[in-house]
């Protein structure tokens, strides 16, 4: 046994001898082993049999990094190109505790560059209420903003700063949207600065925002949207602001479940002319509470076509009012949800078919308040014309088309 031990340590000393002598000088290997004991000769030998040191792996290194494919690039042209147009936007509010003593309270959300004159545009929630607004950009800067004007109905928010050599983003239309088409989204999710997520429009629909109100046309996306991503863009696959990120539908978890909304660009930009031009929103509105109809539903209530908008309610003092349109005087129950039918049934406005209240909405982004337009309807069985003249939506009790 202890012959083998020996000639283990002399085979292993000599291993390291060999290996040794390539980086080292013969004679300074020789004279450490000479002034070895046989004890620290066996040790020596022992922490070589038992070494797990860098020397024991061996790892496969590529020679270079390989080359980005066509979607990577363009993932990262689009990060690179709208990254210093999103801000990072941080609200403080005042509070009362339980003393009624002034407590401090911040909430986070994102926003994007306008103009060279630093206008920036968000959500109404990111900023409501709040004391003091403070807008980061991506090179870190922080600068205080100032509340232009607000929109609460369309949850929009129009702020500015005073900043050098500011990089606007590039608007699209929303009107010709599909589904499936490949999206972006950039922005803050809880706080965390410069987050690019991506994903598909993965429906057109209607929802209602955060204060209730409606959004018409909103895009609905997969790409992960949490808080913090509120008021940011939602870019296509050029880079080109389509929405503004605004809600996520997450069943109480507060954070992504793919299912997010973003407010339609040619909304926004509706408001924004109303900005401009009024100094505050004058949106025009038919005054209407609309039910869509559907080839079911058509069948069901006797209508003589298969889509449209029912007139469920002319508010009073509204455009279809003024008119002289009717809303329904028969109550009924759609599911769980009451409705009233019998009203003028809406085809077309200027000659352009009307199916639902999104429809609806995007004749009213063509036009402002005190236009006039055509709008075809059914009374019964008869086809009418009526010229209504839009009146600026608040104007009315309340209305949703």
């Amino acid at each position: 046994m202890k012959l083998r031990r020996l000639v283990l340590v002399v085979l292993l000393i000599s291993g390291f001898y060999v290996l040794s002598t390539r980086l080292w000088p013969v004679g300074t290997v020789a004279a450490l082993v000479q002034r070895m004991s046989p004890a620290q000769l066996t040790n020596t030998a022992a922490e070589l049999v038992s070494t797990k040191g860098p020397l024991a792996f061996q790892l496969k290194v590529a020679e270079a990094q390989p080359a980005y494919d066509t979607e990577e690039q363009n993932n990262i042209a689009v990060y690179k190109r709208v990254l210093p147009s999103v801000v990072n936007i941080t609200s403080t509010a005042v509070a009362f505790d339980f003393f009624y003593g002034q407590v401090p309270q911040q909430g986070q959300g994102s926003g994007f560059i306008l103009d060279k004159q630093g206008h920036i545009l968000t959500n109404n929630h990111v900023i409501d209420n709040a004391q003091r607004v403070e807008v980061q950009l991506s090179d870190k800067h922080k600068y205080k903003a100032q509340v232009v004007t607000v929109d609460k109905a369309h949850d929009l928010a129009l702020l500015q700063i005073n900043a050098p050599n500011l990089q606007p983003v590039e608007l699209a239309s929303s009107g010709n949207l599909q589904v499936g088409q490949k999206v972006f989204a950039i922005g803050n999710p809880f706080g965390l600065a410069g987050t690019m997520t991506r994903g598909i429009i993965s429906s057109i629909r209607s929802i209602r925002g955060p204060n209730g109100s409606a959004i018409d046309n909103a895009i609905q996306t997969d790409a992960a949207i949490n808080p913090g991503n509120s008021g940011g863009p939602l870019l296509n696959s050029r880079g080109q602001v389509i929405g503004i990120n605004t809600l996520i539908a997450s069943d109480g978890a507060n954070q992504s479940a793919g299912i997010g909304f973003a407010i339609p660009m040619n909304t926004a930009r509706a408001v924004l002319d109303d900005f401009a031009k009024y100094g505050r929103v004058r949106r025009p509105s038919l005054a209407i509470t609309p039910l869509e109809i559907g080839p079911e539903l058509a069948e069901q209530i006797g209508v003589p076509s298969d889509y449209g908008v029912l007139v469920q309610r002319a508010l009073p003092g509204g455009a279809a009012d003024r008119a002289g349109l009717h809303g329904g005087m028969q109550k009924a129950y759609l599911g769980n949800t009451p409705v009233m039918l019998g009203g003028d049934f809406i085809i077309a406005i200027d000659g352009q078919e009307i199916t639902n209240a999104q429809d609806i909405q995007s004749v009213m982004n063509t036009h402002k308040t005190g236009d006039v337009v055509t709008v075809t309807f059914f009374r019964g069985k008869k086809r009418m014309d009526a010229r209504v003249t839009l009146t600026e939506a608040g104007e009315a009790a309340s209305q949703t088309a």
